[in-house]
């Protein structure tokens, strides 16, 4: 049976951290899709169309690397595209304790999902998107923290 895992996230802006869990993830699972969500509570920094693609174009020779868009719970999603997995990452124990709670939740909703948590590697930890977003939003560079350009995605803003 095909081990298929859903990241989800809302990704704005997906970042290296996003990128190195996806990677490792691939050794684990046969297929990764990655789910940028639609979360009621938050407004997005960057458009939703252009995190798409930017993430596609991260991952265009990845054939086992799917990206999509959802509005829903994540649980509903993950059996609806036939994920039996959710892979998270953890930078910290503060990460633990908000995905242990959504995790067990998740469980609650559709009862074979398993959670699957990659510490994130040392190197990416400070990385968040909240950060890099408050850099950005001042002027500052964040290349850096991002397997995609500023000026790429500077463009795609500009187109949408």
């Amino acid at each position: 049976m095909k081990r298929v895992a859903l990241f989800p996230g809302s990704f704005d802006p997906f970042t290296k951290g996003h990128e190195d869990i996806i990677i490792r993830g691939l050794r684990l699972f046969d297929e990764v899709v990655i789910g940028i969500g639609n979360n009621a509570t938050k407004k997005r920094y960057f458009p939703l169309e252009v995190m798409k693609e930017l993430i596609e174009r991260t991952f265009e020779d990845e054939t086992n690397v799917k990206v999509i868009t959802y509005d829903d719970l994540t649980a509903h999603t993950a059996r609806e595209i036939g994920a039996k997995f959710l892979l998270r990452g953890l930078r910290n124990t503060t990460d633990f304790e908000y995905e242990n709670g959504i995790s067990q939740v998740n469980r609650y909703i559709y009862a074979e999902i398993e959670t699957v948590f990659l510490i994130t590697s040392p190197a990416l930890a400070p990385i968040s998107s909240s950060i890099i977003r408050d850099l950005h939003r001042y002027g500052q560079d964040v290349d850096d923290f991002l397997p995609y350009s500023l000026s790429e995605l500077n463009k795609l803003n500009r187109e949408v």
